[in-house]
């Protein structure tokens, strides 16, 4: 089961707004891409999720 939380990563990947891809299948998955790049790069949890 995915975190409901994952609505909060906001931004883009690969040049795709994260918000703006409809299929939700692929949209989860670029959630994990966005989660997992950002934490690669060093980025707190907390900085990531963008509570709006």
């Amino acid at each position: 089961m995915m975190n409901p939380n994952r609505f909060f990563i906001k931004g883009s990947i690969c040049g795709v707004k994260l918000e703006s891809i409809e299929d939700p299948l692929m949209r989860d998955i670029r959630y994990l891409d966005k989660l997992i790049d950002e934490l690669a790069k060093g980025k707190k949890l907390e900085k990531i999720l963008r509570h709006e």
